[in-house]
């Protein structure tokens, strides 16, 4: 498994490196100027929504085990909707306003369609689980990877990358150290792998690649990078436990087999969701 992951993760890592790259130098955030009137993270937003379609459809796997049932198209939709509202407002004239109505109508639209398909698919049976489960699965993928998306617009690809490398090196560090010190279990009931030398691991990681991106990028100030790197690899922790205890729930070790090494897109994306919020404020208050 060790070497599947290596190898896999290399691939995806420079596959993902090299989007942003071209995304960014297709709407010249790259540059220092990037206010020529294109819109921010195209190319990023597309591949959020491709990978929503597998995602979504892992999450509704793991409902049917819990004995849920998650309309998989409406929420298909509901997570475009919601990912796609920081670009959107990127080519308003006033952001701030397009993204609160926009949030607003997204919400209401998609909280009034779930009782419509509830009504023509499953009559009155299961409402409120049903509707429940696809409302939980919008907000999880779509609304928390709308903020990642945030990062991108608002804070540029570097910005988007620190984040992306942040989270995934605290997870690194965590695995790391969980090998090799890992004696005191820290969820054992959601997680019986991890543990506190792990959790230690994950901020020693995250605050060391944060900090490597503030000296050689320039983002934010050293210190306040080790902080946000530390942060986000509890909040990453708490992201990946998250998932677990949905994967328990439905008695699955994995979300998928669809990455050899990894298992889903859920179980790559996880830690990214939770810390995606406060990350997205950070950038815009440092």
């Amino acid at each position: 498994m060790l070497k599947q992951r290596l190898i896999f993760g290399t691939l995806m890592t420079a596959a993902f490196v090299g989007l942003i790259l071209l995304d960014g130098r297709l709407d010249g955030s790259l540059s220092d100027s990037p206010s020529s009137g294109k819109p921010q993270g195209t190319l990023f937003l597309i591949l959020l929504c491709i990978l929503a379609v597998p995602a979504q459809m892992e999450l509704a796997a793991l409902a049917r085990s819990g004995g849920q049932k998650i309309f998989l198209p409406e929420a298909i939709l509901g997570s475009f909707l919601l990912a796609g509202g920081f670009f959107w407002a990127n080519l308003s004239d006033n952001p701030e306003r397009f993204l609160l109505y926009y949030s607003l109508f997204s919400l209401f639209f998609i909280f009034a369609g779930l009782f419509l398909a509830q009504l023509l698919r499953e009559g009155v049976a299961g409402t409120l689980k049903n509707c429940s489960a696809t409302f939980f699965s919008i907000i999880y993928l779509g609304f928390l990877s709308s903020f990642v998306v945030g990062i991108r617009v608002s804070s540029g690809p570097w910005a988007l990358l620190m984040y992306i490398f942040t989270i995934k090196s605290s997870d690194t560090g965590a695995y790391a150290f969980g090998k090799l010190f890992g004696t005191h279990k820290l969820a054992p009931v959601v997680s019986p792998k991890k543990t506190w030398e792990g959790l230690i691991g994950a901020v020693l990681g995250g605050a060391l690649c944060a900090y490597l991106f503030s000296v050689f990028s320039g983002i934010i100030p050293p210190v306040e990078s080790v902080f946000f790197g530390a942060v986000s690899a509890v909040l990453g922790q708490m992201s990946d436990l998250c998932e677990s205890m949905l994967k328990r729930d439905a008695s699955q070790k994995d979300a998928s087999a669809s990455i050899p090494g990894f298992g889903g897109i859920l179980d790559v994306i996880d830690s990214l969701l939770l810390p995606a919020p406060l990350a997205y404020l950070f950038f815009l208050w440092v």
